[in-house]
């Protein structure tokens, strides 16, 4: 009777296979890559398959991983392949429905914890994607009050589930809708400590620089707003007094070279920029803006 598993193929040989493949495909780091795809088709873990070069690999998980890298090395995000991504350690549900977090996003999250909130504050993230700065800051911040909101059902969907992994369902709030759209009625005019957003910032014109991955695979509309880059951070920024308290706080994830043009678009519509933060990369990353407060007596 032959045998399922073919002893001259190894875990090892497979992933160097794989590593060949997604480098001559042009996607970028190609080992890991193959490695992450090797763990799924095996159902093994990458720690095991690293510790263990040698062990034999059965045919079907051979079939299965050379599926797994076609799919790769036609460009589709591993992500979309695995169906997750990490964000601030957790491990976050994604489909092509939402934006695949990024570590640039989590200086949002770093932002968030230096600000002098109240004990129980209410946070709105406006364009909630995945959910993945609504589920970290509901983590972060146990007595906080989250709304989060999106224009996509679909992107709402990815969201509650995530929140429901990760033990924050009963805390976040989300609500269906194009930004402030979504809180009309709710009685949170005046009373949100602070508003969140990674809104949609690249020009039309910019996208046929972007990877593919990204050109061709995440949502548009996460993506970009049109020509112009900086138009929904100016709807954010024209609704935001409406409903931020006195001394309110807001956080907004900018692109390459905004920073003067952002500070512009919340300085015109009444915000106090108070600093915009960096990424790891030293690029303008995250606008910081006050809403106005009243002079102590």
């Amino acid at each position: 009777m032959a045998h399922d598993v073919d002893r001259s193929i190894t875990a090892g040989a497979l992933a160097r296979a794989g590593e060949i493949a997604l480098a001559a495909a042009g996607v970028p780091d190609p080992g890991r890559d193959a490695a992450a795809l090797l763990a799924l088709a095996s159902g093994l873990s990458r720690e095991r398959l690293h510790a263990r070069p040698d062990e034999a690999i059965g045919s079907d998980t051979r079939t299965r991983f050379r599926a797994l890298v076609a799919r790769r090395a036609a460009r589709e995000p591993l992500q979309h392949i695995t169906g997750t991504q990490e964000f601030w350690s957790l491990e976050f549900r994604v489909t092509p429905a939402v934006l695949i977090p990024r570590p640039e996003t989590e200086h949002l999250i770093e932002a968030l914890q230096r600000l002098p909130l109240p004990p129980a504050p209410v946070v709105v993230d406006l364009g909630t994607g995945s959910g993945c700065l609504a589920v970290v800051a509901a983590r972060l911040l146990p007595a906080a009050r989250l709304v989060a909101t999106d224009v996509s059902a679909a992107a709402l969907e990815v969201a509650r589930d995530n929140a429901a992994r990760h033990g924050v369902a009963d805390r976040v709030v989300f609500l269906a809708g194009d930004l402030f759209a979504a809180l009309d009625g709710r009685g949170l005019e005046g009373g949100v400590d602070l508003l969140i957003s990674n809104p949609p910032y690249i020009a039309d014109s910019d996208l046929d620089g972007l990877a593919p991955e990204v050109r061709d695979h995440e949502p548009r509309q996460a993506l970009t707003p049109g020509p112009d880059g900086l138009a929904v951070h100016r709807r954010i920024a024209a609704g935001a007094g409406g409903f931020l308290r006195p001394g309110g706080r807001l956080l907004a994830e900018i692109g390459f070279g905004q920073e003067a043009a952002a500070r512009a678009v919340y300085g015109a519509a009444g915000l106090a920029v108070e600093a915009i933060h960096p990424d790891l990369a030293g690029i303008a990353r995250v606008v910081q803006a006050r809403s106005w407060c009243p002079p102590a007596v």
